[in-house]
């Protein structure tokens, strides 16, 4: 399944924090590319180096950095349909603040799940799993407009929030059982979108404005 946005609702306000985090992933991945293997190696997270209390600022940096374009496209093709509205109804200062709190979460889980581990970890998805867990909470039933994949065809479908995000999470869960079943040492960090996504579920009205609530007609 493929989002491609809210059918039934639209941000009051530009998403600009939205935009300028999606272009600072994008500048980073370039730089990536101009870099190569020497500059994910220096700004990527590697567990147990946070466990011995090195290279502390790759906890931020890995945050905007991605494995290639497959992995940042649908990064941000995620982050695109469900980051408007959540800042919309967080405000900028607080949606920034969540965001980065959510990729911190997502780090703090797969650290904790594999401490020793030496595999480079970096993406953006456990922000964006903040952002999804969030949205979940605030708007389960908005529909979104969704392509499904059916082998050689596809189709364009209104999928409730609480559907599309829910089928994902669960995704994640399996796919980190299964990861743990098979004691796999790489791949993808399926624990860090658990816990972002955890995170942004259990503090997104924290975040959330009041007034701007009102304004989008979620508050009696």
């Amino acid at each position: 399944m493929i989002p491609l946005g809210d059918a039934d609702r639209r941000p009051l306000r530009l998403p600009l924090i939205t935009a300028l985090i999606i272009g600072a992933n994008v500048l980073v991945f370039l730089l990536e590319l101009a870099g190569g293997d020497a500059f994910v190696n220096r700004w990527s997270l590697v567990p147990a180096d946070i466990v011995a209390g090195r290279n502390w600022i790759t906890i931020l940096t890995s945050m905007f950095m991605h494995a290639g374009w497959i992995h940042i496209i649908g990064n941000m093709l995620f982050f695109w349909v469900f980051g408007p509205e959540i800042e919309d109804v967080m405000g900028p200062v607080r949606y920034l603040v969540f965001y980065l709190l959510g990729g911190l979460a997502a780090t703090v889980a797969q650290v904790a799940i594999d401490p020793a581990s030496t595999v480079p970890n970096l993406g953006a998805s456990g922000a964006i799993a903040a952002v999804m867990g969030a949205f979940l909470i605030t708007y389960p039933r908005d529909r979104i407009r969704t392509v499904l994949l059916l082998g050689w065809f596809s189709q364009v479908a209104f999928v409730p929030a609480i559907v599309l995000v829910g089928l994902w999470f669960l995704t994640q869960v399996f796919s980190e059982v299964g990861a743990l079943v098979q004691t796999q040492t790489g791949g993808v960090a399926y624990m860090a979108h658990v816990g972002g996504f955890a995170f942004g579920a259990i503090a997104a009205r924290l975040f959330e404005s009041r007034r701007r609530r009102a304004q989008q007609g979620l508050e009696p």
